[in-house]
């Protein structure tokens, strides 16, 4: 099977980028009709999620809650480049993301799509999807 990989410019310093439409382009592709689709995030500031995609006020939420959590203000953080919070924030995230696909199409609640997640831009990122079949 192969793999997919995709460049992603972030021009914010935390977001989420709705990355659904690459991931169902790649499985276009693939051909695959039925198996697992895995997305990952080689990036130890960055990860993915699934989440609501009808309110984008949604995402927001996230980001303002993950900061109430890993503030990027806190002094007590010791790491040289400043981005603790980030790195704490991909580890509660995840660096990736495990989805069925079934007659060629993912298996996604109603309002559910695929986010990349960043915690530390702007940056130039980067994504991967495999697809398996089975």
């Amino acid at each position: 099977m192969k793999v997919f990989k995709h460049a992603l410019e972030v021009d914010k310093r935390q977001t989420l980028v709705d990355i659904t439409a690459q991931v169902r382009d790649d499985i276009r592709k693939s051909g695959v009709q039925d198996g697992i689709v895995v997305v990952y995030c080689p990036h130890t500031t960055a990860g993915i999620t699934i989440n609501e995609n009808a309110d984008p006020d949604v995402c927001r939420d996230m980001i303002y809650g993950y900061e109430k959590v890993f503030s990027t203000q806190d002094r007590e953080y010791r790491h040289f480049e400043g981005n603790s919070h980030a790195h704490m924030k991909s580890a509660a995230v995840g660096a990736s993301q495990t989805l069925i696909l079934e007659e060629g199409r993912l298996i996604l609640g109603t309002w559910q799509d695929i986010y990349f997640c960043e915690f530390d831009g702007p940056r130039h990122r980067s994504f991967y999807v495999k697809i398996l079949e089975g």
